[in-house]
């Protein structure tokens, strides 16, 4: 098993959007006894409620959706350099038609009971305090919903508490 190392929040080094928008993170969380992943582009991390944070959206249609939405705690893991390959098929594939993570090659594991994965540099372990439905009444810029929803699938928002973050 890997060994990590424990961060502060505010010793999180990296650019938030090259780390979330450009490497990409996998969203991990169990549901029963199986785990489900996928890969996400779109989020972030802050403060909210006195509270180190991340932020993250799932379209209703995505199957780690369930999961997400059965579990407390999730994961978010951000691989070595390498692995485009792995997380450009976890964002395709989905888990309902195929085992994608054992395909992937990647080796998943447990920190604190949540699952994440033995190749990533970093993990967020995470409580899930809010979760919200986009609506489009609520958008300001109403060109969003053409480009970015032209199936009407409004992502759900997760606000995540981050409990700890782990480093390699």
């Amino acid at each position: 098993m890997k060994e990590w190392s424990c961060l502060q929040p505010e010793e999180l080094q990296g650019n938030a959007f090259s780390l979330i928008g450009k490497e990409w993170m996998l969203i991990t969380a169990k549901k029963g006894n199986k785990v489900n992943t996928m890969t996400a582009a779109w989020g972030g991390i802050g403060i909210l409620w006195g509270k180190p944070v991340a932020y993250v959206f799932i379209r209703p249609q995505r199957y780690t959706k369930e999961f997400v939405d059965a579990a407390e705690k999730l994961s978010l893991s951000f691989l070595e350099d390498g692995h485009r390959q792995e997380l450009g098929y976890l964002g395709k594939v989905s888990g309902r038609d195929e085992d994608k993570i054992a395909k992937s090659g990647l080796t998943l594991t447990e920190a604190d009971g949540i699952p994440c994965f033995e190749e990533a540099k970093l993990v967020l372990l995470g409580r899930k305090l809010y979760q919200q439905e986009m609506k489009p009444e609520c958008f300001i810029d109403q060109e969003q919903i053409s480009k970015w929803y032209p199936e009407k699938d409004f992502h759900t928002m997760y606000v995540v508490e981050i409990e700890k973050l782990l480093k390699d």
